[in-house]
């Protein structure tokens, strides 16, 4: 088992939906391999850009599958399995390992709070029955949770658990983690405004839905870390912060979906209780975008 399978820019597609809210699995396939083609080092579907915790067990099977198919082996695939019960998360995490997924991401989720003892039998439980790696995802605004370092280095002792996704938006968090945790653990930025400013605490990669829109720059921040020019570095990040920080603060769903027919590309439709950006928000975003193109 490659316990780190993930680096750099790991790509998370949108979950498009047609006219009527049912998931269109031909248009998820055609955004998905774009992705690919653009160059992303991994895809991640199922996440909070892939609306996971408005889809039926059976639609999250077939958008797994429907990646992994398209995807081809090209890169590594990293699939979101997370549920309010272990049981379910166990029964998709063990899909995504029969469908041939080379890792799962795990965010706690819960209607009443959870310990710090709860949480680790959580993931503990995941882990014993698959033998894929898990990524612990942090992300409180989403799952309601904030795991501190000190559980996140729980986390870790679970053999399959090998990485941890931040998206608390606090860099400082990050550089914790590196100080506490050591240079041997793989974690993982998840807040686009900060995407510099982790590689720069020594995240490993960068699990952002912005490739669907701006591939290229994406791209050129993880080479220019990688190369440790710190001026390109720069010039790179400021260019797509602006629209990094509109995709956030609108809803990464809503944003993307637009972005994409923005650029001509077709982003299907939500689902409710989803509604589509306003006018004056499209046009905000085309703006963004003309900006960067320009």
């Amino acid at each position: 088992m490659n316990k780190i399978p993930f680096k750099g820019v790991i790509a998370y597609p949108i979950t498009p939906f047609d006219a009527g809210e049912k998931v269109d699995v031909p248009l998820f396939r055609r955004l998905v391999e774009r992705l690919v083609a653009n160059g992303s080092h991994g895809i991640a579907p199922l996440g909070s850009t892939g609306v996971l915790p408005y889809l039926s067990d059976e639609e999250k099977e077939a958008v797994t599958e429907a990646t992994l198919l398209q995807v081809a082996g090209r890169v590594p695939v990293l699939v979101g399995v997370s549920n309010l019960t272990t049981e379910k998360t166990i029964y998709h995490a063990q899909f995504a390992e029969k469908a041939g997924a080379t890792a799962v991401m795990i965010i706690p989720m819960s209607y009443w709070k959870l310990t710090d003892d709860e949480i680790v039998a959580h993931y503990d439980a995941v882990a014993s029955k698959i033998s894929i790696p898990i990524m612990a995802y942090n992300n409180p605004a989403t799952g309601g949770v904030d795991m501190s370092p000190a559980l996140l280095k729980r986390l870790l002792e679970i053999p399959n658990v090998t990485m941890i996704k931040e998206s608390t938006g606090d860099v400082q968090r990050m550089h914790h983690l590196r100080r506490e945790l050591g240079e041997d653990v793989a974690f993982y930025n998840g807040s686009n405004p900060l995407a510099l400013a982790a590689f720069s605490a020594g995240a490993t990669g960068w699990c952002t839905a912005a490739p669907n829109l701006i591939p290229s720059l994406n791209l050129a921040l993880c080479e220019a870390v990688e190369a440790n020019d710190l001026a390109k570095a720069q010039r790179v990040f400021y260019e797509q912060l602006e629209l990094l920080k509109f995709i956030v603060v609108k809803g990464l769903p809503r944003a993307i979906k637009a972005g994409l027919n923005i650029l001509g590309e077709e982003g299907g439709y939500l689902r409710s209780p989803l509604k589509p950006l306003t006018d004056e928000e499209i046009t905000e975003l085309r703006n963004i975008l003309t900006q960067i193109k320009n």
